[in-house]
């Protein structure tokens, strides 16, 4: 409705990160309250009208069910990685229908897998969680999956976790009610920077205490050629020398700032990916230690236990069980 307020739908799915939610509605809240006006509205949406869990085992009631919900101008997808539709026919129908009718489209943490699941990321742009990129990868090879904290694409918007919510509302406050009133509002919640619309993820580095993007230059770029890298790995020596160091410094100084040597952590940054394929997939042992340059699983299977202290298989079973249990089954990133 022109000059009405901005309508917004969260999407629960049972065991959604509440973080997203809370840092979703706490700053439009302020800004109604700053201004005096209702300038934003919000319902809490849900395929059924039976209240949803999220991961901190906490129940939100549903203002209105999917089928039932319109007159909303933003609807965002907020669950864990391994959500799926409760009704994988109509649900993923009406979010198309919406689509058409000129709603724009997003996805919290990992809302984005049900949202690429319903067919509506093909051959876009979409922020992804680095705890979830190896596995959204692999399910979704013709959505482009970007580092970035937002990511703003015509009338699709997806965001990492949930600072990066807050920053995203921030932003529409901004957008609708000036700089003033934005500032005014991440003052209230001690909000500590905006950051721009293109930062890159915070992605901390094992055993150093700090971020990647914190460390030195030619140690970031090592680090991305790793990444880049995983199913077939690189040659240490050769990581050196396209980063202009010799062998010697690049170890000294690779282990200095990240508290690893660079086989070490190289090799840690591969079985993190699988992890994230075993928690998050249902590929075989054989397909995760393929797309981690491991020829055949059997030595994959007993780096793993060695670093995670826990075999896939094992850890795998447990994910699942947990998950019919009524839980999520593993720690959704906010």
């Amino acid at each position: 409705m022109a000059g009405g307020p901005l309508r917004l739908g969260f999407l629960m799915f049972p065991g959604f990160p509440m973080a997203c939610l809370t840092s979703a509605i706490e700053p439009l809240r302020a800004a109604n309250e700053i201004t005096g006006k209702r300038e934003f509205d919000w319902k809490l949406v849900a395929e059924t009208k039976v209240p949803v869990r999220s991961s901190a085992e906490i129940g939100f009631e549903p203002d209105v069910t999917l089928q039932e919900v319109e007159g909303l101008d933003q609807v965002y997808l907020i669950s864990p990685p391994t959500a799926v539709f409760a009704d994988p026919r109509r649900s993923p129908a009406r979010l198309r229908w919406l689509d058409r009718t000129g709603v724009t489209l997003g996805a919290f943490s990992g809302g984005i897998f049900p949202l690429a699941r319903a067919g509506l990321m093909d051959g876009r742009a979409c922020s992804v969680h680095w705890c979830y990129e190896a596995a959204f990868k692999v399910d979704f090879p013709t959505v482009v999956a970007r580092d970035a904290t937002i990511q703003r694409e015509g009338r699709r918007v997806t965001v990492s976790g949930a600072g990066a919510v807050f920053d995203l509302m921030l932003r529409l406050i901004e957008e609708r009610l000036g700089r003033d009133c934005m500032t005014e509002v991440a003052c209230w919640f001690q909000h500590p920077f905006v950051r721009d619309a293109d930062a890159s993820q915070k992605v901390p580095v094992a055993r150093a205490g700090g971020t990647t993007d914190a460390l030195p230059a030619v140690i970031r770029e090592a680090i991305r050629l790793f990444e880049t890298h995983v199913e077939d790995p690189l040659r240490i020596p050769d990581v050196a020398s396209a980063v202009g160091l010799s062998g010697r410094h690049f170890e000294r100084m690779f282990k200095r700032e990240t508290g690893q040597s660079p086989l070490r952590f190289y090799h840690q940054l591969r079985l993190t990916k699988a992890r994230q394929r075993v928690l998050y997939s249902n590929d075989s042992l054989r397909e995760i230690a393929a797309s981690v340059g491991y020829m055949t699983s059997s030595p994959m299977v007993r780096h793993y236990t060695e670093i995670f202290g826990v075999s896939p298989r094992d850890e795998r079973r447990l994910t699942l069980s947990l998950r019919r249990a009524g839980g999520s089954g593993v720690a959704a990133a906010e």
